[in-house]
């Protein structure tokens, strides 16, 4: 069998072929499959979330029939704008790309055109879902990205700041980390201020994972939270110790936690964390809901080939950034 030559640059022109590895880039997701974000469509470029400090008061007892308490204003109010983020990709698809290129993992049957083009429509996809997650990650933490693409402050955006706690591990006896939920919990529902949620998921860092797993009282759970031994073997497993569920966030250079620290997210509060798709910036699309992905395509003079667009416009962000407690180790 003829061998390929690797190192001209017609090397995946039509020759024989003995095996095809498709190496495809790890694609983080973990924030965005845990469903914490509500999506919607909006048809403006611009969103608004309102502000308002409406913190339950005391009523004081007063004799009967005798004049109520007055109630307080509803607190400041303020409008925060925010622009959505436009994020576009281009690429061009010239005919002679796939002339005499032979398809993937083929020996003998050329690629044709529109293969290649579904190619790139579908690298430029992951390339907005992999942004995307970007984002999510940022929204966790306390940041959201503005329309220069910047990572911005929650916290100055809210005039709040954020709560940390160090947690205390030991691998020779209890340690203090298990009496540290407790004040994990009192955090959070002081900065909910009243507002109901339903558990907390922590996303872990490396760093803070493997300080997790060192501790005598997490291991034990750890190791006894299934009884499948095998998926004990996999060390990116997620487990639930004091009624919290723990997970190594696996991220990469650009999209990660924290390095030594997580944070501790809580579940099941309305209108926290929000992702909102504008439209695009095409002649049909002017005031109509935004979507997710956006795709057009035009065949350049000639026929020679396409020159393609792919974009999405979306804000993701934490409305209650103080909610969300940065764990570090002690």
């Amino acid at each position: 069998m003829p061998m390929l030559d690797t190192f001209t640059p017609n090397a995946f022109t039509l020759h024989s072929l003995t095996a095809a590895i498709n190496n495809t880039k790890y694609l983080p997701g973990q924030i965005s499959a845990m469903g914490l974000f509500d999506e919607a469509g909006v048809a403006t470029l611009t969103v608004n979330i309102e502000e308002r400090d409406g913190v339950p008061d005391l009523v004081d007892p007063q004799p009967r029939n005798s004049r109520g308490t007055v109630l307080p204003n509803d607190g400041d109010r303020r409008l925060l704008p925010f622009v959505i983020p436009h994020m576009p990709q281009t690429a061009t698809l010239m005919a002679d790309e796939v002339q005499g290129v032979r398809a993937f993992g083929s020996e003998s049957q050329a690629e044709p055109l529109l293969q290649r083009l579904s190619e790139k429509l579908q690298r430029m996809r992951r390339n907005i879902d992999y942004t995307m997650e970007y984002h999510r990650v940022q929204a966790v933490m306390g940041n959201y990205i503005d329309v220069n693409g910047d990572a911005t402050s929650l916290f100055t955006t809210f005039n709040v700041s954020q709560q940390s706690l160090a947690m205390s591990f030991s691998g020779s006896s209890s340690s203090s980390a298990r009496s540290k939920i407790i004040t994990l919990h009192e955090y959070i529902e002081s900065a909910l201020d009243g507002v109901s949620y339903g558990g907390i998921d922590v996303m872990c860092s490396s760093g803070f994972w493997k300080a997790l797993l060192e501790d005598k009282d997490a291991k034990e759970t750890y190791l006894n939270w299934q009884a499948a031994a095998d998926l004990r073997m996999d060390p990116r497993e997620s487990f639930v110790w004091q009624g919290i569920r723990w997970t190594r966030y696996r991220g990469t250079s650009d999209v990660a936690i924290t390095a030594d620290a997580a944070y501790a997210i809580p579940t099941g509060v309305p209108d926290m964390f929000l992702t909102r798709f504008g439209p695009a910036n095409y002649n049909e699309t002017v005031n109509t809901i935004g979507l997710p992905y956006y795709v057009k395509s035009r065949v350049l003079d000639f026929d020679k080939g396409w020159e393609l667009e792919a974009q999405s416009n979306a804000l993701n962000i934490c409305t209650r950034p103080r909610a969300v407690i940065k764990l570090t180790k002690a």
